[in-house]
């Protein structure tokens, strides 16, 4: 098939991949425009951008779709299929209708639970015991597309918003190469989300990174996982912001925020954290026992 992929970040990358390696015909690559990253304010493209480019492909990163001209471009590659993944701009019903057989999303999660910005991370903080990818058709709504086909893959008590991620971006490039053959051939039945089950996933803020000790341990859990890489989970001592990269479910009684153990064990509003990963401003990452040698954290100390 003609097929016009649109994507931006790492997640969207095996699915263009797959479809190269399939061989289907990739007449255009679309990305969000490149942008200033990091602390030097580089302007980087997006990993999409650079695969494209690559594996040798047409790359165009427009700021909008407003214009006539811009949905006439995107028409005049005649394409038979658009496939969107992690994308980053919504898309006016004269591009949704311009490929023959319409335009597909590959998105998160088990929709319609998690439509939405942030899916995946949203996922393991509500404790859901499953994640997954969802092919489906695109409408004008928020992915409120009929779906086309479904993959499932366990929630576990080590799952971080990275790790699903990785596992979701794999799972989303193989279930979108297995379901293409029916949408050619139009074999493959749409089925109506279900309404009454809708669930949003709402945008990542950084200020949610702050950790609230008065939550019970096992929201926390969860929290710093699914917050881990971005934004992250940090509390303040002295000066300092430290940021806790993992943790665990303790046994302990005590006021929140205050330190209950030689283990770096913290009374929260119900149980206890057991922090085990933790990284100071400008060092590097360690375990906690390594932690406490550069900064002892009595029983008794108040983390804020």
């Amino acid at each position: 098939m003609r097929i016009i992929f649109m994507g931006s970040p790492d997640f969207a990358v095996p699915s263009l991949t797959a479809l190269r390696e399939a061989g289907h015909d990739i007449v255009a690559v679309y990305s969000q425009p490149p942008r200033p990253a990091g602390r030097g304010g580089k302007v980087k493209n997006t990993p999409v951008h650079d695969a494209a480019l690559a594996a040798g492909l047409i790359v165009l990163t427009p700021l909008s779709f407003k214009s006539s001209e811009e949905i006439d471009r995107f028409a005049g590659f005649s394409p038979d299929l658009a496939v969107v993944a992690a994308y980053g701009l919504i898309l006016p019903q004269a591009v949704l209708d311009a490929p023959r057989l319409g335009c597909v999303n590959v998105h998160a999660s088990l929709l319609p639970r998690w439509r939405g910005a942030a899916p995946i991370q949203r996922a393991i903080q509500a404790g859901d015991a499953v994640s997954g990818v969802t092919i489906m058709q695109m409408e004008a709504g928020l992915d409120t597309g009929p779906m086309l086909a479904k993959a499932e893959t366990p929630i576990t008590a080590d799952t971080t918003g990275a790790s699903l991620h990785d596992d979701l971006a794999k799972l989303g490039a193989d279930l979108l190469l297995k379901t293409l053959p029916g949408i050619e051939s139009g074999q493959v039945v749409a089925e109506p989300q279900d309404e009454s089950t809708v669930t949003y996933a709402s945008k990542l803020e950084k200020s949610e990174s702050r950790i609230d000790w008065t939550k019970p341990a096992i929201d926390l859990d969860r929290t710093i996982r699914a917050f881990f890489p971005w934004p992250g989970s940090s509390f303040t001592y002295g000066e300092e912001t430290i940021k806790v990269l993992a943790a665990e479910p303790a046994e302990g009684i005590g006021s929140p925020g205050i330190v209950l153990g030689d283990n770096l064990t913290v009374a929260c509003g119900n149980g206890a954290l057991r922090l085990t990963r933790l990284q100071r401003p400008g060092k590097k990452p360690v375990a906690a026992a390594d932690f406490l040698r550069g900064l002892p954290l009595p029983p008794g100390t108040r983390l804020t």
